[in-house]
């Protein structure tokens, strides 16, 4: 039984719980909202996602990036223990994919290559992007050179490729590309998120 259920604002990048909320996901059942804290404590700008390319057990959901976290902290991920030591966790690609789609920071023209923007843990589930949607945020703080914006460029998620224990999943924030491709020990941006059960 939760203790307590967080009213949700109506608005993307309202402030919320000493934060920023960023959208709704379903994680085993439960219905939360993705908090996400200041940028300066949120971001992490060069970090590989673990320096082992074996499979990390127990780190392969699509939406639920804390028990991901866990996991990779287990196996020795010092992103992940970053991201604990804050008391956050790096979301899991549906979670980082319904950041990308609420706070876009740009202008872009969008990725439809592969499931960028399929989304089946966001409340609601969503399809694939089109080269127009999402548009970028209107949450100014969140727009390309705004205070809380994200940067341009790729960000890991807490989701290695279930069949390939060299990768993990990794969202673009310029065109919302959803890949692979990155061995876990290349360096890319990392962010950490709480979540809170509505």
């Amino acid at each position: 039984m939760k203790s307590s259920v967080a009213e949700i604002p109506t608005i993307i990048g309202t402030e919320m719980d000493g934060g920023f909320y960023a959208g709704r996901i379903i994680v085993n059942g439960d219905p939360f909202a993705i908090i996400l804290p200041p940028k300066l404590q949120r971001q992490h700008d060069d970090i590989e996602w673990n320096d082992s390319s074996k499979m990390v057990e127990g780190a392969t959901s699509f939406s639920d990036g804390h028990a991901n976290t866990l996991a990779m902290a287990k196996a020795g991920s010092k992103f992940a223990q970053w991201a604990l030591d804050l008391n956050l966790y790096i979301p899991a690609q549906d979670e980082l994919e319904i950041i990308y789609r609420n706070l876009k920071p740009t202008t872009e023209t969008n990725s439809q290559y592969g499931r960028s923007g399929i989304n089946v843990s966001a409340i609601e589930p969503t399809a694939p992007y089109t080269p127009s949607f999402p548009a970028q945020t209107l949450a100014e703080a969140f727009m390309e050179g705004g205070i809380e914006a994200f940067d341009p460029v790729a960000y890991w998620s807490s989701t290695q490729h279930a069949a390939g224990s060299t990768c993990a999943w990794y969202q673009l924030f310029d065109n919302g590309n959803q890949c692979y491709t990155c061995g876990k020990s290349d360096r890319l941006c990392g962010v950490a998120v709480r979540r809170l059960p509505i």
